[in-house]
């Protein structure tokens, strides 16, 4: 039985990851820092189901914390597969406090790649962002495109890891696969982002932030493609470094996705129009024939579908709690 260790295993995405992978019958070790960005107590909610396994091995700390790594190389021996997907997320956050993106985005990934180096790892999977393509004018954006005027510190630490994973795989011979995530929904989606905040506020009857007209657009993709792209990922070996777009490649403007919110809740939104924030850009739009191709990456989630089966688990998980 393989073991793959998923750094951020509690979070929206890794938490879907881990149980994925343990249908498909890997041994999951789950390093997660259960921090504060959002209640942490939705992260231990996100891992119940994980915990019932026997299969499963959680661990609460930092990757920037080697003790806690080398407790995990002690206690469970030999690793097979990072999913190196812990990260501070959030664009607009990291215009806050861009030290701390820099420490945890840049440094734990760092980290995480001298991890691999110094024990073996056969694969490293690490979680990028469509935010590295930045002010691209070129739609939809595709993997060899010139990646210049990244406009946060978020999508600069982003790109900077995708650079450290293509140097550590160069050097040290380490097979990597970086993945570019597109505005990734479902549910357990984190609070603050677009669909589950809409969400709350139309239920609740409060006005919800619009930045801008309504016409910026983003490429929404369902977890459960993201998470088969992952797994596919883990499996890919036809090249020793790589790097892929894991999108839906449709384009849904901010206003349509409001539209389609109050179709699924029966409530009429409540618009609180506000000017364009820092750290936004007009679109996010993935070609994904690369991953079609090469990973057999096959998103097949509609919007509507999507945001049906997120307010379905957000009235039975949620409600007016979060």
């Amino acid at each position: 039985m393989k073991k793959v260790l998923v750094t951020g295993g509690a979070g929206f995405i890794g938490s879907h990851l881990c149980e994925r992978l343990l249908k498909e019958e890997y041994f999951v070790i789950n390093l997660d820092n259960f921090n504060n960005y959002y209640d942490p107590k939705i992260k231990w909610r996100n891992i119940q189901e994980a915990l019932k396994s026997q299969n499963y091995a959680l661990y609460a700390g930092d990757i920037r914390d080697n003790k806690i790594l080398d407790q995990i190389n002690e206690e469970q021996g030999k690793i097979d597969i990072v999913c190196h997907l812990a990260a501070m997320a959030g664009v607009r956050n990291s215009l806050k406090d861009p030290v701390e993106y820099v420490s945890v985005d840049i440094g734990g990934t760092v980290n995480m790649l001298e991890f691999a180096r110094r024990n073996g790892v056969e694969k490293f999977v690490f979680a990028s962002s469509s935010s590295v393509y930045g002010k691209n004018s070129k739609v939809p954006f595709s993997e060899d495109d010139p990646l210049e005027g990244q406009v946060s510190p978020y999508a600069t630490a982003k790109r900077a890891g995708e650079l450290y994973c293509q140097t550590y795989s160069e050097i040290y011979n380490i097979p990597i696969v970086a993945l570019r995530f597109f505005t990734v929904y479902g549910p357990r989606q984190r609070p603050e982002m677009a669909i589950h905040l809409f969400t709350r506020l139309v239920m609740e009857g409060k006005p919800i932030p619009v930045f801008g007209d309504g016409s910026t657009a983003r490429d929404y993709t369902y977890i459960d493609d993201i998470i088969e792209g992952v797994y596919r990922a883990t499996l890919y070996d036809k090249t020793r470094f790589e790097i892929f777009n894991l999108g839906n490649s449709k384009t849904v403007k901010l206003s349509e996705m409001i539209a389609i919110i109050e179709q699924v809740t029966g409530k009429k939104a409540i618009i609180d129009r506000k000017p364009m924030q820092l750290g936004d850009v007009e679109i996010t739009y993935a070609n994904i024939a690369k991953g079609n191709s090469l990973l057999s990456y096959r998103p097949g989630s509609g919007i509507h579908q999507g945001v049906s089966e997120f307010f379905e688990w957000f009235e039975k998980n949620l409600g007016m709690e979060v």
